[in-house]
């Protein structure tokens, strides 16, 4: 009786795999060694004398590679600091268009973003109050708010724009502490439109001087 001759068995293919999503190990390894060593210069250093090449060093890495995951040094600081991106867009664009108005538009902005979305709001009013109590943080605060403010004045009366940028943002600061983490009372029972039309005319004047 003949047989029929058995078949091999044949190993079932392999299903693909599909890709991995997100970053490789070694890019995150990366990414938190740049944020460490951004926290300490900055915290050693200061926002304006920091620069993304000694971060760079710090963290083993090159300038390049920094900027692949954060666009600029304004970005790395708001990663550090917690400030979400959309704050950073709220500061940058207060400052287009003509100068006419450019103080009530600064003063809503601040507000907007210190009192507005929660998932915007608390990580700055967080930062905010770990300043109070903290002299590095303060400092870091301070001279990133400055610095922005000189970025975006500095083709306005350029002779005294650092002071006018430290005036503007002692003043915006201020206002933020007083009406929301202090609570003056008048400062807190006020509405936007009142704290816009009292704050924004100085604001004004050492923005954007009258010629």
């Amino acid at each position: 009786m003949s047989t029929q001759p058995s078949k091999q068995s044949q190993p079932s293919p392999r299903r693909a795999q599909p890709p991995r999503r997100g970053r490789r190990p070694g890019q995150e390894s990366s990414r938190q060694s740049i944020l460490e060593a951004a926290r300490a210069r900055f915290a050693a250093e200061g926002f304006t004398a920091t620069t993304i090449r000694r971060v760079a060093a710090d963290a083993g890495v090159d300038a390049s590679q920094v900027m692949q995951f954060f666009r600029s040094k304004e970005e790395l600081f708001a990663a550090v600091m917690a400030i979400p991106p959309s704050a950073l867009e709220r500061f940058a664009t207060a400052f287009e268009g003509p100068d006419e108005h450019l103080g009530e538009r600064v003063v809503r902005a601040f507000l907007a973003a210190w009192e507005g979305a929660p998932n915007e709001s608390e990580p700055l009013m967080a930062m905010l109050r770990g300043a109070i109590v903290n002299d590095t943080a303060a400092a870091a605060l301070r001279d990133f708010i400055e610095a922005r403010l000189i970025d975006k004045t500095r083709d306005r009366a350029e002779p005294d724009a650092r002071l006018r940028a430290a005036l503007a943002s002692s003043m915006l600061v201020g206002l933020v502490t007083g009406r929301d983490i202090i609570g003056v009372p008048t400062l807190a029972e006020a509405d936007v439109e009142e704290i816009v039309a009292g704050a924004a005319p100085a604001i004004q004047a050492i923005l954007a001087p009258a010629t």
